[in-house]
C-alpha cells in the first residue's frame, strides 16, 4: 500500500481543495457535519434543492462525476483523482448522496449498454444533478434473489409493455428516470429470460408509493407498472441478456454503497470521551474501553482494506470483490455501535428527534441500520461473494439453476 500522493496527485488535491474552499455552500457546513448518521436533513432548506445547486456548480466548473468521459458530463479524471476529490469534499459530499444511485449505478450501466445518442442525451443532465435516476430491481417475491423477479415485459410492435411491481426503490419519489430489470421469457432458466430498459418515471402507468420507515422517513418506495410502454430503443443490451447487464449495475452498487457506509465509531468514541457515568467518565470504564477497543480494530481493518483498494486504483488496477468486505463489516458494525450508544444513554435513549441527546444521532443511526444491511445485497449475499470470489470456496448449491422460471414451485402451487 502507498499512503503518499504522487506529485501529480498532490497538485490535483491542492487544486480541488482550493476550489471547494471557494465555492462550497458553507452556510450548511455545520449542519452537515453534525447531521444524523441515519439521515441527513437541513432545517431551513430542502436538501434535494441544495444538492442539485451544489452539483450544478460542480458540473459548470468541471468537477462533476470526475471519472466519467468529458462528452458525458464528466472530467475524464483517473479513479484515484475521484478518491482524492471525495476526501477533500468532506461534509459537502453528503449532498452527493442524493445522486449516488444515478452516478454510481445507473450511469455506468448506461455507458456500457445504451446507444450512443442516448448516452449523449441522458448522461450530462444526470452528471450535473439536473435529472435524478433510480434503480428498479427488487421485488416483493424475490428477496435478495434479483433473478427471481416477476415484472413482465411483453413485445408489442416497436414497444415493450410492462406490468408488475418493484419495492425498496430508493429515491423513486423524486427521480426523473430509472433503469428497470424485467422478465421477457418465463420459459427459460431465471437468469436467462431477463431484459433491461431505462424509462421516464413520469410515463403513463407508473405509480410510486413511498414506504413509511421506522425512522419516520420515506426514502424507499413501492413502484407499480400498469401497461407501461417502453420503446425498444430504450432497451439496454440484448433481449434475454438482462442478467449480464444487471451485473454491471450490481457490481457498481455494492462498491458505491460500501464506500458510503459510515461505522459511527468516531462519533461513539467522541461521545464516550465526554459522557459521565455514575462511577466516573465513560472512557475510563473498563467495559466501555473493551467495547471501543474491539470496534477500533474493526475500523482500522476497514480503513486499510479501503486503502488497499485506493492503492490499486492509483496503480491503474481494478479493485476486486474485496469491496464486499467493507459493506458486510460496516453494515453490522453501525447497528452494534448505535445499540451500544443507546445503552449508554439509558432511559433517554428511547427519545428521538431534536429533543433527544445529541439530537437523536444514534437513534436515527439505529433505525436506518437494517436498511444498510439489506440494500446492495444482504449480509448472506456478501458472505457468498467473499467466500466464492475472494476465498475461492465452492459455490452454493442452487437447485433451480437450470429449471425454467415458470416451472419453479411457488407457494400456492
Amino acid at each position: 500500500m502507498n499512503f503518499e500522493d504522487t506529485p501529480q496527485e498532490a497538485e490535483f488535491r491542492a487544486t480541488a481543495r482550493a476550489w471547494i474552499g471557494a465555492n462550497a455552500p458553507k452556510q450548511y457546513e455545520d449542519e452537515l457535519r453534525k447531521s444524523s448518521l441515519g439521515r441527513t436533513v437541513l432545517r431551513n432548506a430542502d436538501i434535494l434543492d441544495v444538492a442539485k445547486a451544489w452539483q450544478r456548480k460542480k458540473a459548470d466548473a468541471g468537477w462533476a462525476c470526475l471519472h466519467w468521459p468529458k462528452e458525458y458530463g464528466g472530467r475524464g479524471s483517473s479513479p484515484i483523482e475521484r478518491v482524492i476529490w471525495q476526501q477533500e469534499e468532506g461534509p459537502f459530499g453528503l449532498l452527493s448522496r442524493m445522486f449516488i444511485i444515478g452516478h454510481g449505478m445507473c450511469g455506468p450501466t448506461m455507458m456500457a449498454f445504451a446507444r450512443e445518442e442516448h448516452k449523449r442525451t441522458y448522461l450530462p443532465p444526470l452528471a450535473s444533478g439536473e435529472k435524478v435516476w433510480c434503480q428498479l430491481f427488487s421485488e416483493p417475491a424475490g428477496g435478495s434473489d434479483v433473478a427471481g423477479l416477476r415484472t413482465r415485459a411483453e413485445k408489442d410492435g416497436d414497444d415493450f409493455v410492462i406490468n408488475g411491481q418493484k419495492i425498496w426503490t430508493s429515491g423513486a419519489h423524486y427521480s426523473d428516470y430509472g433503469i428497470l430489470l424485467t422478465r421477457t421469457d418465463p420459459t427459460v432458466p431465471k437468469h436467462k429470460g431477463l431484459t433491461m430498459f431505462f424509462l421516464d418515471m413520469k410515463s403513463p402507468g407508473v405509480e410510486v408509493r413511498p414506504i413509511k420507515q421506522a425512522s419516520g422517513a420515506s426514502d424507499f418506495n413501492e413502484v407499480y407498472f400498469t401497461n407501461v410502454r417502453i420503446p425498444d430503443h430504450q432497451r439496454l443490451g440484448e433481449v434475454g441478456d438482462g442478467w449480464n447487464v444487471s451485473l454491471t449495475t450490481l457490481m457498481n452498487e455494492r462498491s458505491a454503497i460500501g464506500a458510503a457506509v459510515s461505522t459511527g465509531f468516531p462519533e461513539l468514541f467522541e461521545y464516550c470521551s465526554s459522557l459521565m457515568l455514575d462511577d466516573g467518565p465513560a472512557i475510563e470504564d473498563r467495559a466501555v474501553r473493551s467495547k471501543l477497543a474491539n470496534w477500533a480494530v474493526k475500523a482500522s481493518g476497514l480503513k486499510y482494506t479501503s486503502m488497499r483498494a485506493i492503492s490499486a486504483l492509483s496503480k491503474g488496477e481494478r479493485p476486486g470483490p474485496e469491496n464486499s468486505i467493507g459493506k458486510l463489516v460496516a453494515g453490522s458494525m453501525i447497528q452494534d455501535v448505535a445499540t451500544y450508544a443507546l445503552d449508554l444513554q439509558g432511559a433517554s435513549g428511547v427519545v428521538s428527534g431534536e429533543d433527544a441527546e445529541l439530537a437523536g444521532r444514534f437513534q436515527a443511526m439505529l433505525l436506518r441500520a437494517p436498511g444498510t444491511r439489506v440494500e446492495g445485497g444482504t449480509d448472506e449475499i456478501m458472505r457468498n461473494i467473499i467466500a466464492e470470489r475472494v476465498l475461492g470456496l465452492p459455490g452454493d448449491i442452487r437447485v433451480d439453476k437450470d429449471v425454467p422460471f415458470n416451472k419453479i414451485p411457488t407457494k400456492g402451487r
